[in-house]
Parts: C-alpha cells; structure tokens; sequence
C-alpha cells in the first residue's frame, strides 16, 4: 500500500466544518467583545448623568442658600421624577448624587478627607460644609470606568488617596462590587501602604498596586476572614490548609495581583528524603515561584531554616534561567521580628508574616499609618 492510498484528503464537509468553527469563533470573540463595551458603556452613562445630577442639586443649593435647603426641595424634586421616569429617583438616590459629585469634583491626591454622607442628612448643622461652598465648581467631568454601586462603595471612602487606590485597583482587576467592598472592609490600602515608604504609599494612590519586587506582594497582616475559622478555636495546620483550598478564589484575591496556584503538599526529593511544601503558586508579573508555609504556633528559626532549603531547593533544581528567584513566604499566627532578622540573611528572598481570622481595625491601622508618614516626613524634613 502506498502512502498516497493511506494518507486520505479531507472531504468538503470535514473543511467546511472546520471554516465553519473558525468563523464562528471570531464572530462570538467580536459579540462578547461588544456586548461588554455596551455594558460598560451603560454602566458609565449612568455614573456620569448621576454625577451630572448632584451638581445641578449642589448649583441650586449655593443659590437658594444651604440653610434654607431642606429636605422637602429633594423631596419634591423626587416625587416629580418618579412619576416620569420611575422608581430609580428616590429621595436616597438624589442625596447620594449630590455627595457624589460633592466627592469626585475637586477631589485631589493630597487633599483633606472628606466629610461622610450622613453629615448630609443635616446640612444646616454640617461645620465642614462652608468650605465646599467656596471650593467647589464645576469642572471637567472626571473619568469614570466603574458601575454606579461600585461609585456608591467609593464614595463613603473618606481618604482620597484610599479611595483612588481602590477605584484603580477595581478597574484593573475587574472586581465585583462584593469583592470591592471586601478589600475596603479588610484595609488593603492600609496594610500595603505600611510596608512601604512614602513615595510609594503616593504610588498607589496615584498607580495601584505596582508588582515589580518581591516585596511588592506582601501584606502584613494577611486577612483570612473569609475562612470562616474562629480565632480562638483550635485548627491544625492541615485544616488551615483545607479552608483555604477550599476558597481558593477568595485566598488568589487577598495574595494579590499575579498569583496563578500550581499545587498543595508539593513533593520533591532531595537526598533520598522527601520534602512537602504546603502550597506552591506562580506570580506571572514577578515571574517567579512562591513558595508558601503554613505555621498555627508560633514561628521558630527551625521553620525559616526550612524555608530557606525549599527556596535553595527550587532556584537550583525548579526555575528556569529565564525566570527570578523564588518568594518564601512563612504565614503564620505570631512571628518576632527580631528572630527572623537574626535567622535570615539581609539578601534572603524569604518573609514571615502574620495572618489573622478577623477584619483588622480599620481606625487603628489608619492611625498608625497617619503616623507612620508624619513620622518619615519629620525625618527627612531633619535631614
């Protein structure tokens, strides 16, 4: 038999399935395509008119006076839109219009916070109020990219550089309105901006989170209240890591931007021993593994030791030369500061940091960083 009788030409309807699955596929591509550009579009419409709204409602209060402008003006002026165009109109909604564009319409990296929405509920009683009246006025409207609930998210966020950071972050990554108000709750910015100094805390403000050191992908403390374990009950290692399996997506969020998971009790062999490292992720920004441990008592130098072999361990045997040095990470109850700088070499690409099974206290971490910066700004102003 030759090789002309066994290799067969494929008949006119196998090739016009496969044109008909190419086309189709390009077709679908440029429908999903469009339809997420309708979306959006409507979702920005939206967010532009009622900011459009709260400054024709905050115009006509600076006319007719901010004192004499009661409740029964949004009252009225609600009922009437109602009755034309539905129940989206209500008296809520325009209050939160007004605070909306009061917000975002001179609103500065750099400026001071702003007031909360429920001081708006008595406008004559409002102190800080009088300083809008001759700040504020209309100018270019601001870019915005996310839907009317995320902005209802953003706009109670009184620190202006925190509520840039977040509504960058939103549109980067795509978050849900659920997962937007997570990161607020759990003090993302907070916890990122301690770590860093103040030219960077800037940064994010300004950028979102930059992933271009090892560094950059630590948080301390990282927050697991999504677990739904209770502080103060007692969990193995092993159950720790199986609630965190078993919310992988929540876990991929609070580690950050870049993380793509490979495995849990990764095994390799070294020495005719057999090694397990609870759970290996790749970070595709940084380009590197990261290797992490999970410890439910309190850190010792034998368990950064470990680390260090597994790090050593995968930067000889694992990663490519094309890719960097692999992360540790050690995530732990409790750690001493002073012990993993003794321990650990000052070039080591290892860290040990804390984790907790409750929301942090938001007031308390904004303090610390408030004087955390005073405290750079003193330092260098002496310098």
């Amino acid at each position: 038999m030759t090789e002309k009788e066994i290799v067969k030409p494929q008949d006119n309807n196998t090739q016009e399935t496969v044109r008909i699955n190419a086309l189709f596929e390009k077709i679908a591509i440029l429908i999903e395509r469009s339809r997420r550009f309708v979306a959006n579009s409507v979702n920005v419409a939206e967010v532009r008119t009622r900011y459009e709204v709260g400054r024709y409602i905050y115009e006509d209060e600076q006319q007719g006076g901010r004192a004499s402008y009661g409740k029964q003006v949004l009252k009225n002026l609600s009922a009437r839109l109602i009755s034309r165009y539905g129940e989206d109109w209500t008296y809520d909604t325009l209050k939160r219009c007004r605070f909306f564009y009061q917000a975002y319409a001179n609103a500065k990296i750099g400026a001071t916070p702003l007031p909360q929405l429920e001081d708006y509920n008595n406008p004559s009683e409002n102190k800080q109020d009088t300083n809008w009246s001759n700040t504020v006025a209309p100018i270019q409207l601001p870019r915005f990219t996310l839907s009317w609930s995320h902005y209802l998210v953003l706009m109670r966020i009184e620190n202006i550089e925190a509520r840039s950071f977040y509504e960058i972050e939103a549109a980067q990554q795509q978050w849900s309105v659920k997962q937007l108000a997570r990161q607020v709750g759990c003090s993302l910015y907070e916890r990122l901006a301690l770590s860093r100094n103040k030219d960077e805390v800037m940064r994010l403000a300004l950028e979102g989170q930059t992933v271009e050191k090892p560094s950059d992908v630590i948080k301390n403390p990282i927050t697991l209240e999504f677990l739904g374990l209770k502080p103060d009950e007692l969990y193995t290692e092993t159950k720790l890591e199986n609630a965190i399996i078993s919310k992988l997506q929540q876990f991929l969020l609070e580690l950050g931007k870049g993380f793509l998971f490979e495995k849990r009790q990764k095994r390799f062999t070294f020495d005719e021993e057999n090694y397990y490292v609870d759970l290996v992720f790749y970070n595709r920004l940084l380009q590197c593994y990261v290797l992490i441990d999970l410890k439910t008592d309190k850190l010792t130098h034998q368990d950064l030791g470990q680390m260090q072999m597994y790090v050593n361990y995968y930067d000889r045997y694992v990663k490519q030369d094309y890719e960097n040095p692999t992360i540790g990470i050690l995530l732990c109850e409790s750690k001493k500061d002073a012990l993993v700088e003794l321990t650990l070499p000052k070039d080591a690409n290892i860290y040990a940091t804390a984790y907790q099974l409750y929301l942090p206290d938001k007031a308390l971490l904004q303090a610390k960083l408030k004087e955390w910066i005073e405290e750079y700004n003193e330092t260098h102003n002496e310098e």
